[in-house]
């Protein structure tokens, strides 16, 4: 089996957090429980911030790349950890969302956010909830939001099922990739791999920016 060797000495306190799971996930890449520890990784990012997944699946579908591990298996334990873990803030949103309404006033800025926020959902739930589930940041800020608003469930578990299939397809396949070519250097490949990942990640938050540009550029149409 392949060996890496990481250095917590140059790293914060959250990074430790990080080389903690992929030290766990590489010491049983040949266990079935790998597959649990995917479950439980992608479950926590979710809602944590200090626990990202990407680099634990990335290193998954790295072995996979090498015949370790089954790709197939990779991103559905993925998947399965990341919906149930998005079920979770936006369950509790709805929890909370008829307080937080109570607390914005008809008029007042929040409550103008909030009614923006509604329409956008009804107009693109689709789009929001896919494209900010590549955004560390973004997708815990929308599965909360989605639930303060009170978007339908079924709705939501569609849109988040879609989303959290193909972050978890597109992540551990692109450490399968990097295993594929770099078969020799896991090392390597992982970076490879860490990279792609943050080129994506980096041109969705962008179109992203774009889009909401100029939907506040436009012009209101003419009213006769």
């Amino acid at each position: 089996m392949l060996r890496l060797h990481w250095s917590e000495s140059a790293f914060d306190r959250s990074v430790g957090t990080v080389i903690d799971w992929l030290a766990l996930a590489e010491s049983l890449i040949a266990s079935p429980w790998l597959y649990a520890v995917l479950i439980a990784v992608s479950f926590l990012d979710s809602f944590l911030p200090l626990i990202p997944s990407e680099p634990v699946v990335i290193v998954a579908g790295v072995y996979a790349g090498t015949g370790q591990t089954d790709i197939v298996l990779v991103i559905a334990a993925t998947t399965l950890g990341a919906f149930l873990g998005d079920l979770l803030p936006y369950a509790v949103g709805r929890l909370l969302g008829a307080r937080v309404l109570a607390r914005m006033p008809p008029g007042s800025r929040r409550r103008k956010a909030h009614d923006w926020f509604v329409r956008e959902l009804e107009a693109r739930g689709g789009f929001v909830l896919v494209t900010t589930r590549f955004i560390p940041v973004g997708r815990y800020l929308a599965t909360l939001s989605t639930g303060l608003v009170g978007y339908p469930l079924r709705k939501y578990m569609l849109f988040v099922g879609f989303a959290t299939a193909s972050w978890s397809a597109y992540t551990a396949l692109t450490g399968y990739l990097g295993g594929v070519v770099f078969q020799d250097n896991a090392l390597l490949g992982i970076a490879v791999g860490v990279g792609l990942a943050f080129v994506v990640t980096g041109v969705i938050e962008a179109v992203r920016v774009v889009r909401r540009r100029r939907g506040v550029a436009a012009p209101d149409p003419a009213v006769d």
